[in-house]
């Protein structure tokens, strides 16, 4: 189907006045309405915003395709519009967008909306095709411009059609503009003329898969044709991989360019120079990148078996870590702010029943409706580390890591203690099994054995590269044990290696530095030392939001709030100061822990260039959670980015902390937030010391993380 197809008159708009995104998607929408692609401007536009969270459409050079698929289209379309002065619609490049194509496709339909976004992708990297769009002085000028060069680009569609058949260039000349200016797309067979030799290759992904994908693949071909260095690129777009290298073509290739922000499949080119960099270098430094090919200085890439390989930037062992590291904080993400949302909700219900000064240990659960919320919450919040782990280690792995990961990470969240319920079936214990009992399954007398979203991170790398050995190791194995590798050998082994590392080695090792931790605090109590106390717990609370230190604190804040009730039992009065330092310590742990997602909302809102997209739309979710005392809001930024991200958070937290204890803030509820305000002395101050700390780190991220490249 060509753009033109899609494209009516009464849906395009020349010289367009709009100040928002938001006014030019609702423009946009109400074209598609004015032609009858929709019926339901609402539900469509719902669609388009859903898709802009995920990641703006706007992909730079003044460009922006939003699109949707959703029961609002009664069938497909497009919609078209030229701002000259420009909006900013949160382009890749924070420039202006001055030209949006909206894509309209229905639920039940086939991808035809990704058919033509690619298509328009790899037109709208032509400059020229965007100047004489900008450039038309009527709606029939500009359709007139997409069909030229649509023709131009793609014209086996328009061989197709009988009646412009006529009007179009010679069979010869179609085969010519094929071979030269398509994607690579017209592989001619063996009853034509001989196919070109391509003497580069190149893969292009972005994570996403539809815009970036395209234009990289258009920009090295593109570029490839004026070098006179014939190129054919490979899409892994949304749709599936497309223009697939052939063996011959690999064979015979002086290299291969992957331009890549996701994992694709490198095994294929074992043997042959691979230069691996980002999606966003394929489009803006095509010449570069077939010049470093041709000039031999790329290094052999080599590689066996069909396991996922790194192709994120240059292939550093930072750049792998952090891949790896984003594909399970990707998944965990959800999790985190639904769970996060969910536990907000619950102890707000109990604070509007009455019960935010009386539900001790019980608020977030005093009602039925409450603790339905509380419930649910939990269990996602209870899930998080484990997702973390095992996508990380799928990262690295493949599809086998994943089990083994998701067993290390739930050892991490579980920590060994719950096995020392266990009644042995011989007390006599000796030797090895003896080992086992007192050293792995320490109980709660034996110290603190979770090791939290820290060590879920450490369970998902070691869990990976476990399985990678064992896929190394088994490459010996002989043909026709094949089958049993990924059903046996990697699960069985790998769990068992995992199991007795974390077991063994990082979660003892964590919950004696939890001890140590618990024992520092109590002795600071002793002394009076309640600033310095407070800023100790409040920094505390950020450092591993919601890991074995975060909960060292958190359960002495708790432990106080115990000791002070059994204080006012025995008829100690509420202003004596042993029971004001017991909630004045509660109140130090629930502001630092406040600090962390709204300090980051903060930054995201004030330095968004320091952000990727996916992290500032969570601006909203990380303000809820802030007002929620639900710290775990900020682990995404910290597990991206821990050398930037946790000094800031803990700093600001800390600072809290210290504020909260110098104003003499108490608070006698656990947990709540905001929405125990009521339940705390001093409640201005006490604001006052949560947005001071949470100012500091907002400042802090600016000035010392590094702005991204998206």
């Amino acid at each position: 189907m060509r753009i033109t197809e899609l494209l009516k008159k009464d849906s395009v708009s020349l010289g367009v006045k709009v100040d928002s995104k938001d006014a030019a998607i609702n423009y946009l929408v109400d074209l598609h309405a004015r032609v009858g692609n929709i019926t339901d401007k609402a539900v469509f536009k719902e669609g388009i915003v859903k898709r802009e969270e995920g990641g703006s459409t706007a992909i730079g050079e003044g460009i922006a395709i939003p699109h949707a698929k959703n029961k609002a289209v009664t069938k497909a379309g497009l919609a078209a519009m030229t701002v000259p002065e420009g909006v900013d619609y949160d382009s890749l490049d924070g420039q202006p967008t001055n030209l949006i194509f909206m894509i309209a496709a229905p639920e039940g339909g086939s991808d035809v909306h990704l058919e033509v976004l690619s298509r328009l992708s790899m037109l709208l990297i032509d400059e020229d095709f965007r100047k004489e769009l900008l450039a038309s002085k009527n709606v029939d000028e500009f359709l007139k411009v997409c069909d030229k060069y649509e023709a131009a680009k793609f014209p086996e569609e328009f061989a197709k059609d009988e009646q412009r058949a006529d009007d179009k260039a010679t069979d010869g000349q179609k085969a010519d503009a094929a071979g030269s200016e398509g994607t690579g797309k017209q592989n001619k067979d063996a009853a034509g003329s001989k196919a070109p030799a391509y003497k580069v290759l190149a893969v292009t992904a972005c994570p996403t898969g539809i815009a970036h994908t395209y234009m990289a693949a258009e920009a090295l071909e593109k570029e490839g044709k004026k070098l006179g260095i014939p190129v054919k690129a490979e899409t892994n777009g949304s749709g599936g991989a497309k223009n697939i290298l052939t063996d011959e073509e690999i064979a015979s290739c002086d290299g291969i360019i992957v331009a890549a922000d996701k994992n694709v499949e490198t095994a294929r080119f074992d043997g042959k120079p691979v230069l691996f960099v980002k999606v966003a270098d394929g489009i803006h430094k095509p010449a570069e990148l077939i010049q470093k090919i041709e000039s031999g200085e790329v290094p052999v890439h080599h590689e066996k078996g069909a396991a996922k390989t790194y192709s994120k930037a240059d292939g550093s062992i930072g750049s792998r870590i952090y891949k790896h590291l984003m594909n399970g904080v990707s998944h965990m993400l959800p999790f985190v702010i639904g769970g996060g949302i969910l536990t907000a909700l619950a102890f707000l219900i109990d604070t509007l029943c009455g019960y935010g000064a009386t539900g001790g240990s019980s608020f977030g659960s005093c009602t039925p409706l409450s603790a339905f919320f509380k419930y649910a919450g939990g269990l996602a919040m209870g899930i998080m580390v484990p997702v973390l782990a095992g996508f990380i280690a799928e990262s690295i792995a493949d599809r086998p890591g994943l089990a083994v990961g998701f067993l290390g990470g739930l050892l991490a969240s579980s920590g060994n203690a719950a096995i020392a319920g266990y009644t042995w079936a011989n007390d006599g214990l000796s030797g090895f099994q003896n080992f086992i009992a007192k050293f792995g399954f320490t109980g709660p007398a034996g110290g603190n054995t979770v090791s939290g979203f820290l060590g879920g991170i450490v369970a998902g790398f070691l869990a990976g590269y476990i399985v990678l050995l064992l896929r190394k190791l088994c490459d010996r194995l002989p043909q026709s044990l094949e089958g049993i590798k990924p059903t046996l050998i990697y699960p069985v082994v790998g769990m068992f290696v995992t199991a007795v590392l974390m077991i063994f080695i990082f979660n003892p090792l964590i919950g004696v530095v939890n001890t140590g931790l618990s024992n520092m605090l109590s002795a600071l109590a002793e002394k009076n030392l309640l600033i310095v106390l407070g800023l100790i717990l409040g920094g505390m609370m950020a450092v591993d939001m919601g890991g074995p230190i975060n909960k060292a604190a958190y359960v002495y804040g708790t432990m106080v709030l115990g000791t002070a009730s059994e204080l006012l039992a025995a008829g100690v009065s509420l202003t004596d100061p042993a029971v004001q330092a017991c909630y004045i310590s509660m109140a130090a742990v629930m502001v630092g822990g406040m600090v962390p997602p709204l300090g980051i909302a903060l930054a995201c809102i004030f330095f968004p260039k320091k952000f990727t997209k996916a992290e500032r739309n969570s601006t909203v979710s990380n303000i809820v959670m802030g007002c929620g005392f639900i710290t775990e809001g900020a682990i995404p930024f910290a597990a991206a980015d821990p050398g930037h991200v946790i000094p800031c958070t803990f700093i600001g937290a800390a600072v809290a902390g210290a504020l909260s204890a110098a104003f003499r803030c108490t608070l006698m509820a656990p947990h709540g937030g905001l929405f125990v305000f009521a339940t705390v002395g001093h409640p201005l101050m006490y604001i006052v010391s949560w947005l001071v700390g949470s100012a500091v780190t907002c400042i802090l991220l600016g000035l010392i993380k590094k702005p991204v490249q998206e």
